[in-house]
């Protein structure tokens, strides 16, 4: 059980109820990392409105998207994340191979350079804080600055994202079967 109560609609003021909506929009859900976030909804639409952007709105490609979003899971041991985006990541044609490298904490190592180095960004900047040159130069020459930019983003955000959902010991979906490993 999550240490605050997750936040429905109706438990919303009738002024805050356009921030569920909101959110609920593009997602078709409010995902529960967020409902705990409800019980402060200028916040929680702040942080959601960046998430959307991550999600829906960056210049990375899907593929490059949904690897760096399962290697931030991954390295915060965000089951949540990991659960929600591994058959997103599917669906958004990640190798399998790469799935289960990012899974088994075996990537970058094994994996194609233009995969790995994602992989490699991510580790990096959640580990120390910091990319190393290499690391940014790589992927800068893969994306550009914009794309790094949004890169990033993407990183901060489910970085972020993670970090609620540990603070607050948000759970799974009922309908949800764990897939990351514990």
């Amino acid at each position: 059980m999550a240490r605050v109560p997750y936040v429905t609609k109706d438990e919303l003021s009738p002024t805050k109820k356009d921030i569920y909506d909101q959110i609920q929009k593009r997602r078709g859900h409010v995902p529960r990392p967020i409902s705990v976030l409800l019980h402060q909804p200028q916040a929680a639409a702040r942080v959601a409105a960046l998430g959307e952007y991550a999600r829906f709105d960056t210049s990375l490609d899907p593929v490059v998207r949904e690897t760096t979003i399962l290697a931030v899971a991954r390295e915060t041991n965000c089951q949540y994340e990991w659960t929600h985006h591994a058959p997103l990541a599917e669906r958004a044609d990640v190798r399998e191979e790469v799935i289960e490298a990012i899974r088994d904490m075996r990537a970058p190592s094994g994996l194609l350079p233009e995969e790995g180095v994602f992989v490699q960004y991510v580790q990096e900047l959640l580990r120390t804080g910091v990319v190393s040159d290499a690391t940014f130069q790589a992927v800068l020459d893969l994306l550009g600055p914009a794309g790094i930019a949004d890169l990033a983003v993407t990183v901060g955000y489910y970085g972020m994202l993670a970090r609620i959902a540990g603070s607050f010991e948000v759970e799974l979906e009922e309908d949800r079967k764990p897939l990351l490993p514990e």
